[in-house]
């Protein structure tokens, strides 16, 4: 029979930490801590099987789960010595999510269950305290009227708001038993009304509400959404996690925090974490009061006056630090920590692997592996490469001018400008349109997952450094500042007032998440260091990875930036890019209206020496390393005017009459310009433009290589359909060369090449190969041709692909390796089988893509290319991939 039910903390604990895919990662971790001897609560994990179970059976249970919850209840309730719905010792327990890995706030919890007009009676007896007893019954009911019964929680707070008002009170702290005994009362009326049926009094009841609410959170938008940031696949699920309940908020000897075993914004060392006297859980994460610091460093740190845990709870604290030591040391990474004290006892509620910055993750890293907790093999596969990018783009430039306006708890590093939104669906809209917004809200919650995805940057009025905006901001990579109090934030005025003055939306902000600055107006940037602990990482990479790392780029800018992140080539230069030049586009554009071959090669021969230029600037700045050139690829349209402004600047310049210019527009119109004369078509009309192109290229070689550097340029042909088209213009470039070889009396060595973009082309690759020393695959044009779409107009209908399970990933951002990628791997097949010696890359922005670059390893590339500031994410991106299939093999 299929266990469905584990147990941790009670006689028996039978889960471990290697168990996550079936006990999720929080249940996976209790069972771990329980093990080792941790003070954990007891409870159960109900397996995420069920989940998978539960969709499957139109939400239903397995027949036996009822009877395996009983008994796992029945042992819980043995070894807290208490009865659930016992009136006189009653038991209380919290209903929690916990998936494979963390989807921090996406999914549902209920705390304080098992209460009801009965045990609240009990509860308040049991503890002395008829305030705490009353108060846990409002939580409760507030949190499962909103959770499971859906009432929305806004209606609960407007009776907490209007009874403070009614009785003159402004804190919650200060609402008395009796207060919350009337407040109960009137949330139960209210969700009577609402639900037109009574809250419910039976625990058990309760409890199997709570679970089905657990496990149908695990389909709703938000956690939807999350999946499908991160990459988490939907098949995995959730399980529910059934603990008994432990109190931070019976009096001034209780707390509730959230700890890092090391800050997880900067990696240093240090116990970082947050606590409320007096509280619970949710009311940390959830930002509704302001936290203090676990340690007094961090207390000074953050400028507060509130005492920290480290002063005002000593003997605690020093239990807490001996099982931060204890859990870092055995789980052999950062820890995210929660934990309750009640009554001055520590209780561990949760440990998982936690959540840090890119600039965390490297500093972290390096330095377990100088600890010797970790090898540098492992140390490789703790950064995720495309975090990264965080590191990767400018900051704020500190001799510009900042208008301060506020200032925050710097919760997630980076900076960022950009237009005021208060609303999710407000940052997601602008953001299609293609403009930068800043997310500003009071705080966060799980629904706004889509606005902060959108958004460049989070702000918030309250919260602390351990709140959902934090947090959630730090796992995705956008600076967030958290907390910031003088911020008056308005979502129904849509202003911000700030010191007497009103923002609003629209306006541009900046914030600083590294310090924690809140700036009106746009702040100019800096370029980042690559230093550190960065270059540490990016060296043990290059010792593991077996593929090179090259870039696409075609400007002096572009190349030196490659050439700093630690390119090792050009494997892509756009020599269209070239063209657009304003000072050359004249010129490109009296060589399209020639009327014959004449004309277009003395409008060629005043391109020629900037051509030369460019390329002679990329070989010098290169110093040897390999670049690859492709010859002109788009549409001779492109390049021609087509605003009525243009038009008459370039008849006046050219000569030309503005009906005569308008006539060759007609001319060159494409209904579909993608598939129609571009690439390598040009070059068989219109030889006489890749033979200027080609000469261009080895003069300039010739001209770096008399200064004494090496120079191989890789001529390029692309959209090559046919061996024929290739072989015609590989007979051009040839021609070129040796015409410029003889002139000069000198030589360089060269190769010739092709794109592999078409469909035809990969399926044919054995014939082609016979005529090319190398493959490039340009999958951006091979996932549109494969997938006949479009990458310009797709983005209409792809979020309903991927939200229904058509494409789990975008395939023009991550590849799509069941079609394009079986084209790949066919044409290397063949092109090696008739070319042995054939040099293989990819060249697409695919090159860059964490998981495509694996699937490049697989087929066994000689390269990847990518864009400038994507080659340190591609080069750890190998490593891990090389490092991954010698595992696997």
């Amino acid at each position: 029979m299929t266990k469905w039910v584990y147990t941790f903390g009670t006689e028996k604990t039978e889960g471990n930490a290697k168990m996550r895919d079936l006990l999720g990662g929080k249940g996976a971790n209790l069972a771990e801590m329980a093990s080792l001897g941790l003070p954990v609560p007891p409870g159960f994990t109900i397996t995420t099987e069920v989940c998978t179970y539960y969709y499957k059976h139109e939400n239903s249970y397995p027949p036996e789960l009822k009877s395996l919850v009983e008994t796992a209840l029945a042992g819980v309730e043995k070894a807290m010595g208490m009865g659930f719905g016992d009136k006189e010792n009653p038991l209380l327990v919290s209903v929690r999510s916990g998936a494979r890995v963390s989807m921090p706030g996406m999914m549902d919890t209920v705390l304080n269950l098992g209460l009801n007009d009965e045990t609240v009676e009990g509860l308040a007896k049991k503890s002395n305290d008829e305030r705490f007893a009353w108060d846990s019954y409002r939580r409760f009911v507030q949190m499962y009227g909103d959770v499971v019964l859906g009432v929305d929680h806004h209606d609960f707070e407007e009776v907490i708001a209007t009874y403070k008002e009614d009785n003159g009170i402004t804190e919650d702290t200060d609402v008395s038993a009796q207060g919350w005994q009337d407040i109960v009362g009137q949330f139960k009326a209210t969700i009577e009304l609402q639900l037109g049926k009574p809250f419910p009094n039976d625990p058990k009841e309760q409890l199997w509400g709570a679970i089905g609410a657990v496990f149908g959170s695990w389909m709703v938008p938000r956690a939807i959404k999350y999946r499908q940031i991160n990459d988490i696949s939907a098949d995995w699920g959730t399980a529910v996690n059934v603990q008994s309940m432990v109190f931070g908020n019976m009096g001034a000897d209780c707390a509730t925090g959230v700890a890092f075993t090391r800050d997880p914004s900067t990696g240093e060392n240090y116990f970082y974490g947050e606590y409320l006297i007096n509280a619970q859980g949710e009311d940390v994460v959830a930002g509704i009061r302001t936290p203090q610091s676990l340690t007094k460093k961090g207390r000074e740190m953050e400028g507060s006056d509130l005492p920290s845990m480290e002063e005002s709870m000593p003997k605690v604290f020093g239990q807490l630090g001996d099982l931060r030591d204890k859990l870092e040391s055995h789980f052999r990474d950062i820890q995210d920590l929660e934990f309750t004290v009640q009554q001055g006892e520590l209780f561990m509620l949760q440990t998982r692997t936690g959540k840090r910055s890119a600039k965390a993750a490297l500093k972290i890293a390096v330095d377990m592996v100088n600890e010797g907790r970790i090898n540098k093999e492992e140390a490789l596969l703790r950064v995720e490469p495309s975090s990264l990018d965080q590191l990767l783009h400018p900051t704020l430039d500190p001799k510009a001018e900042r208008n301060v306006i506020a200032k925050g708890l710097p919760a997630s590093p980076g900076a960022a400008s950009g237009k005021i939104v208060f609303t999710s669906d407000e940052a997601e809209a602008k953001k299609l349109i293609g403009e930068s917004v800043i997310l500003c809200r009071q705080e966060t919650s799980p629904e706004d997952i889509h606005g902060m995805h959108a958004a460049v940057g989070i702000l918030t009025s309250r919260g602390g450094m351990t709140s959902h905006a934090a947090v959630v901001a730090r796992g995705m990579g956008k600076c967030c500042v958290a907390g910031a109090g003088d911020l008056h934030i308005d979502v129904k005025t849509l202003t911000i007032s700030v010191n007497g003055s009103q923002i609003k939306e629209g306006d541009v902000l900046t914030i600083d998440g590294s310090t924690g600055e809140v700036i009106l107006g746009e702040v100019p940037t800096v370029k980042p260091e690559m230093s550190g602990d960065f270059g540490t990482l990016m060296g043990w990479a290059d010792e593991y990875r077996r593929m090179k790392v090259r870039t696409n780029a075609e400007t002096e800018l572009d190349a030196k930036t490659a050439v700093d992140f630690g390119a090792q080539g050009i494997g892509l230069c756009r020599t269209e890019h070239m063209f657009f030049d304003h000072t050359r586009i004249q010129n490109v554009r009296e060589m399209i209206f020639a009327t014959n071959e004449s004309e277009r090669r003395a409008a060629l021969e005043k391109l020629l020496p900037e051509q030369r230029k460019d390329f002679a600037e990329l070989f010098t700045i290169m110093k040897g390393m390999p670049i690859t050139v492709r010859l002109l690829d788009p549409p001779l349209h492109e390049f021609l005017p087509h605003e009525e402004e243009d038009i008459k600047h370039f008849s006046e310049a050219a000569g030309i009459g503005e009906d005569q210019v308008r006539v060759r527009l007609g001319d060159l119109a494409e209904m579909n310009p993608m598939l129609g004369h571009r690439g390598c078509r040009l070059g068989i009309t219109y030889p006489e433009i890749y033979e200027m192109q080609a000469r261009a290229i080895f003069e300039a070689a010739l001209e770096v290589a008399d200064k004494g550097q090496s120079v191989i340029p890789e001529i390029m042909i692309p959209l090559v359909a046919t061996r024929k088209e290739l072989e015609m213009m590989r007979e051009v470039v040839i021609s070129a060369a040796e015409t410029v070889f003889k002139e000069r009396g000198k030589k360089v060595d060269y190769i010739v090449g092709t794109m592999i973009e078409l469909p035809r082309a990969a399926l044919t690759a054995g014939k082609i190969a016979e005529a090319a020393d190398f493959f490039s695959f340009g999958t951006n044009d091979l996932t549109q041709t494969a997938l006949g779409m479009s990458r310009d107009d797709v983005a209409s209908f792809l979020p309903e692909y991927a939200e229904k399970g058509i494409f789990e990933r975008d395939p023009f951002a991550s590849l799509d390796i069941e079609g394009v990628g079986q084209l790949i791997e066919i044409a290397c097949e063949r092109g090696r089988k008739t070319n042995p010696t054939i040099k293989l890359g990819i060249c697409g922005e695919h090159g860059g893509d964490p998981s495509s670059i694996e699937f490049c390893e697989k087929v066994g590339l000689d390269y990847v290319s990518c864009s400038p500031y994507r080659v340190p994410i591609a080069r750890l991106a190998a490593a891990q991939a090389t490092i991954n299939s010698k595992k696997g093999s």
